[in-house]
């Protein structure tokens, strides 16, 4: 299973006008190549009459897909620079098109690449990044006397319940992140002096939004 990485937030998009031309980025998340090549066709039905429609996506916990397009621009000039800056963020399972609307000024090889990569990055912050974290979900089971001394504990600490139930005995489910629960165990079977019965129950990622 994949570790921790990052990826956008939400589907986002922006406008920059550079030399009368505008570039309006569409960024999305996506999980397979299928995904990115569905986007990138309704952005370029949404923006036929633009002049470039130019796109690039990584896939995988280790970047195995990954495809850059220029779509009619000067060679290397577009989707590489869009890449790059996928790359260069860290991000992973992202689609972005970069939508060019010509305005009659040229900008030269040096000029798109910047302007590419200005857009791109516009679309990104329009977007958000989150970083999944893979946590376990534990499962703790305790007789009625060790709640109240239970919850209280591991409300207080960097750990999250998701829920409660209250059965027979009490049952809590807690994230925690993949690296600790073996700490998490030792913590929790020394606070009841081991009358606990812990066991993992899942393993699901957590979102935590990226500060710039």
């Amino acid at each position: 299973m994949r570790k921790n990485y990052l990826t956008l937030k939400k589907d986002g998009n922006s406008e920059i006008v550079i030399s009368k031309s505008r570039f309006i980025a569409n960024c999305k998340r996506v999980e397979t190549e299928q995904q990115a090549i569905d986007f990138i066709q309704s952005i370029k039905k949404a923006h036929r009459s633009a002049t470039h429609n130019c796109s690039a996506y990584l896939i995988g916990e280790q970047d195995q897909i990954q495809k850059a397009s220029d779509d009619g621009e000067p060679s290397g000039t577009a989707g590489v620079p869009i890449l790059e800056v996928l790359k260069k963020q860290h991000l992973k399972d992202t689609v972005v098109v970069i939508t060019r609307y010509f305005g009659g000024i040229k900008l030269g090889a040096g000029g798109l690449v910047r302007a590419y990569g200005k857009a791109t990055t516009a679309g990104i912050d329009a977007s958000g990044i989150v970083e999944r974290r893979l946590h376990h979900l534990m499962k703790i089971v305790v007789d009625y006397v060790w709640l109240g001394k239970l919850e209280n504990e591991i409300r207080n600490s960097p750990y999250s319940i998701k829920n409660i139930n209250y059965a027979d005995r009490v049952e809590f489910f807690v994230f925690v992140p993949k690296e600790e629960e073996s700490s998490f165990t030792e913590w929790l079977v020394e606070m009841t002096n081991g009358q606990a019965t812990i066991t993992r129950d899942d393993i699901l990622f957590l979102e935590f939004e990226k500060s710039n």
